[in-house]
């Protein structure tokens, strides 16, 4: 099947971490971006001499699919140094356009699914599809009483990627539990992250207090490749078969 590519026309932008920002689209064909949670589009440019070039981001979008497709894309990017896609898109004005193609990929929540419990892991911009998947996971919560344990890692609390809303998200939903997990710097007393759910130290050291269980458990594991690696050994150790943990690396790219 050839692969369609379409215009994305830049609507808003808003830092979410001191070197990530969300970006916010329309399709400038008035086309809808049909997808499903947890998959992500790639953006086509060139690089200085007019090699193509291209990078993938996974969709930040929430939207409730039940009404259909919606007409936003919105991803999260890292600005990196130096790097061609952060020229792109810093420099990139509102009701500017660039190139995309997608949606793709299959890390996804599955319909088949008959767990108990979702761990949800992630790091960097790896947290992103969590975000798309909200309003799925909290179906699911209200028809099948699943539960959801999502732990995020990151450095210090600038940089807990929409932290605010999965906080907001877990206080409105008893059946979702969300961890920040910091390796440098704890949130100051009297801050939103100031909370008991809050751990000091990398998501794979707090994994194991969660007891995963292959009878109950699916795991999804994205960000950074380490991260990712040491926690599906430790997934594995812990008894969960490899199909219920679903993966997806985020290698970064300039």
């Amino acid at each position: 099947m050839a692969i369609v590519h379409f215009p994305l026309k830049l609507v808003s932008r808003r830092m979410v971490a001191p070197t990530v920002a969300h970006l916010s689209f329309l399709r400038d064909d008035g086309l809808p971006l049909d997808y499903i949670p947890g998959q992500f589009i790639q953006v086509h440019f060139a690089y200085a001499d007019g090699t193509p070039a291209k990078r993938s981001y996974s969709l930040a979008t929430i939207h409730d699919h039940a009404l259909g497709p919606g007409e936003a894309v919105e991803i999260a990017v890292s600005y990196v140094t130096g790097g061609a896609a952060t020229a792109l898109f810093e420099g990139l004005p509102e009701g500017g356009q660039v190139t995309a193609s997608g949606p793709y990929g299959r890390f996804c929540l599955m319909p088949n699914d008959a767990n108990r419990r979702y761990l949800l892991i992630g790091t960097g911009t790896g947290i992103t599809p969590y975000r798309a998947m909200l309003p799925q996971l909290a179906q699911l919560m209200e028809t099948r009483a699943v539960e959801i344990v999502l732990l995020q890692g990151a450095r210090n609390p600038d940089e807990l990627l929409y932290g605010d809303e999965f906080r907001a998200f877990a206080d409105a939903h008893p059946g979702f539990r969300y961890l920040p997990c910091l390796s440098r710097e704890l949130p100051p007393e009297g801050s939103l992250h100031a909370h008991a759910d809050v751990r000091h130290g990398y998501v794979q050291n707090a994994l194991a207090e969660f007891e995963p269980n292959a009878e109950s458990d699916i795991a999804y594991l994205c960000g950074n490749p380490n991260m990712v690696d040491a926690c599906f050994e430790a997934l594995k150790d812990a008894g969960l078969p490899v199909p219920q943990i679903r993966r997806e690396k985020y290698v970064s790219n300039k």
